[in-house]
């Protein structure tokens, strides 16, 4: 082979090379997830924010499967305390085919479907990350406000297990443990 030849063979190589070391690895889901069941309120315990997160308190996703199997989602949250007035999103899951339940394109503006991955939920369906495989945006979830410290700490271990690196994971303050998001409304 020609010098010239080979200088094109690795112009073209090198791109396809860099392309394929940028796709991060997927993010393992669990095995299957009993979409009844996990509909309702959870608690966001902590979570790698995505922008309007940042500031959130008293943050509940809460999730209402529809009769065409599309699970509506209220976000609730209170920007920077307590006391601010509650906000809210209002995404859509899609439920991706063949993945058990636990891999959702959930749209915010249409036509983008953001990856949602259930990485992780205990048996008593009261504990859940919510994970991406760029590993960007990750959400620790409860039923309760509240969690034991040894439970929280075992989370985060997950957490990295799924290789999230951590330092930017932020407890969410829950101050109002007795309302879901359906009951505490736009104040």
């Amino acid at each position: 082979m020609n010098a010239s030849l080979r200088r094109l063979a690795m112009l073209t190589l090198i791109p396809a090379l860099g392309a394929c070391a940028s796709h991060p690895r997927p993010m393992p889901p669990v095995a299957s997830v009993d979409l009844p069941r996990f509909m309702g309120d959870w608690y966001v315990i902590a979570h790698i924010p995505s922008r309007p997160e940042r500031e959130a308190f008293d943050a509940v996703e809460s999730y209402r499967l529809d009769e065409k199997g599309r699970v509506h989602t209220t976000f609730t949250f209170r920007r920077g305390s307590h006391d601010a007035p509650v906000e809210a999103m209002h995404p859509t899951g899609f439920v991706e085919p063949g993945t058990g339940n636990a891999v959702w394109g959930m749209q915010f503006v249409w036509p983008i479907k953001a990856e949602y991955v259930i990485a992780y939920l205990d048996d008593d369906y009261t504990r859940t990350i919510v994970a991406r495989s760029k590993r960007d945006y990750a959400w620790i979830m409860a039923r309760s406000p509240r969690i034991p410290p040894q439970d929280y700490a075992r989370l985060v271990d997950r957490l990295r297990a799924l290789g999230y690196s951590t330092e930017n994971l932020r407890q969410v303050p829950q101050a109002r443990p007795s309302q879901g998001a359906a009951e505490r409304g736009p104040d």
